[in-house]
């Protein structure tokens, strides 16, 4: 069965944004987030000043991906990029 888009507001460095992801990614966003002791927005905003390239959506994507894939709860992960 394929998962709906659901766009959404969120706050990256200062600036309203929107964000399209599958309800799948954006539970996974807010799992991750939550164990950082973080809001979803933090996490995206860290996630976005990482990413090399694409879209912000993407990004988050291939972020919730590498935390499934690598079995991380506590870290983003991020400073190995």
């Amino acid at each position: 069965m394929k998962s709906p888009i659901i766009k959404r507001s969120i706050i990256i460095a200062g600036h309203k944004t929107s964000v399209s992801l599958e309800n799948e990614f954006w539970s996974g966003l807010k799992e991750i987030a939550r164990a950082q002791g973080a809001t979803v927005a933090q996490t995206a905003t860290e996630i976005d000043k990482m990413r090399q390239q694409g879209n912000l959506s993407s990004a988050i994507r291939l972020f919730v991906l590498d935390h499934v894939r690598n079995g991380r709860t506590g870290s983003t992960g991020l400073d190995r990029r």
